[in-house]
């Protein structure tokens, strides 16, 4: 009897899992022998040792590398991401691995697939942001030898990239088939799960961006400032553990407890439940220019992490600074509801995995790469070769 082919999936941070677990979990479904290389945040107790999301998913495998830290630089981390996942491969070779998105320990262990040739799926890339994130997931999808994107757009700037057509598939964002399937929670229990005290509430996620880390603390005082003169209720995500963090972090301590509810991480399942509630969700999480308009919700996107990664009507733009344009979202936009935006898929993301790792021709496909021009380059015309 053959055994099943193998599919390791990469997990650095609670979001990335967000992510990835529907197409574990189908993939687990549908007879792969599915694992976890779980990583990064995901190892340290200030952000909710979010390891155990991961261990909590059944039928799969899990291995955990602690790569960094705290104050650890993202080269550092890179580095020591390398070296751990180049000895896990040694040991437990996949049949493919997939990673996901910006963070550095995708690149890290893209980077080993392929100077190993072991076949490699980057899902959502041909994004933009804006940050060294976006440098980040561009080199992730020239390491990678297939790519699963979110959206027409994306594809277009992969293929632009050099990539060829025949490796690049739209099946939208994958954490939008939690949020269509619901929860399966209900709103007072996640309230009472997280001792949320209010009714009403925005919810707050303020990352770090690495080429601004030296203005995060200004940036998060005058954004709280201007939460707090508001007298609105507040569920505050702590911040990723880029450079920066440490500042974000000292600021959102300082916020009275009475309005500002803050929690190291959360399920997803309960987060799903939390988001569909909310009044608005500020910050620059991708959340709120991905999740939060698929689900109607109004978002306030502030600074320039996520900079023209959305065209959602809910979606609103701010500075950190801006006091009148966050005073005026707070105020007027505040618990509107939006049609849905299926910018980023419809929450079939799942389903178009399965269907792509079904066809022989996936795992036939070569894995040296070659750049595809999408104009012929100068000099190139008969002549001139």
């Amino acid at each position: 009897m053959t055994a099943p082919r193998s599919i390791l999936f990469v997990t650095g941070t609670r979001a990335d899992f967000g992510k990835l677990e529907p197409l574990a979990a189908a993939a687990r479904d549908a007879g792969y022998a599915v694992s976890f290389f779980v990583t990064g945040m995901h190892m340290l107790p200030r952000y909710g040792l979010t390891k155990l999301e991961v261990q909590r998913m059944q039928g799969v495998g899990v291995v955990e590398f602690l790569n960094h830290r705290e104050g650890d630089p993202q080269d550092v981390i890179f580095a020591k991401t390398v070296l751990g996942f180049s000895d896990h491969l040694r040991v437990a070779p996949p049949d493919l691995v997939v990673v996901h998105g910006d963070r550095v320990e995708a690149m890290a262990t893209a980077l080993v697939c392929a100077t190993n040739y072991i076949r490699c799926a980057h899902i959502e890339g041909g994004e933009v942001s804006g940050t060294i994130d976006e440098i980040f997931r561009h080199c992730n999808t020239k390491l990678a030898s297939c790519h699963m994107v979110s959206s027409e757009a994306a594809r277009s700037r992969v293929l632009a990239l050099g990539e060829t057509e025949d490796r690049v598939f739209v099946i939208g964002s994958p954490e939008l088939d939690t949020h269509r399937a619901g929860s399966g929670v209900g709103l007072e229990a996640v309230r009472a799960r997280y001792e949320i005290g209010f009714d009403d509430y925005g919810i707050v996620i303020f990352h770090p961006v690495t080429s601004e880390a030296a203005g995060m603390r200004r940036q998060a005082a005058a954004l709280f400032e201007a939460l707090a003169a508001s007298k609105r209720h507040f569920v505050v995500i702590r911040p990723n553990n880029d450079p920066g963090a440490e500042a974000i972090q000292e600021v959102i301590a300082n916020q009275p407890a009475a309005r500002f509810r803050v929690l190291p991480s959360m399920r997803f399942a309960h987060f799903s439940e939390l988001l569909r509630h909310a009044s608005a969700i500020i910050g620059n999480s991708s959340t709120g220019v991905r999740e939060a308009p698929f689900l109607g919700v109004p978002s306030l996107d502030i600074g320039t992490r996520q900079t023209n990664r959305s065209g959602a009507a809910s979606v609103h733009h701010a500075a950190a600074t801006d006091r009148a344009g966050i005073d005026a979202f707070l105020s007027r936009i505040w618990g509107h509801r939006y049609p849905a935006s299926t910018e980023f898929g419809g929450g079939s993301a799942a389903e178009n995995f399965l269907r792509i790792l079904g066809a022989e021709s996936f795992w036939q496909g070569p894995l040296q790469k070659t750049f595809n021009d999408v104009t012929p380059p100068r000099g190139a015309e008969a002549g001139h070769g």
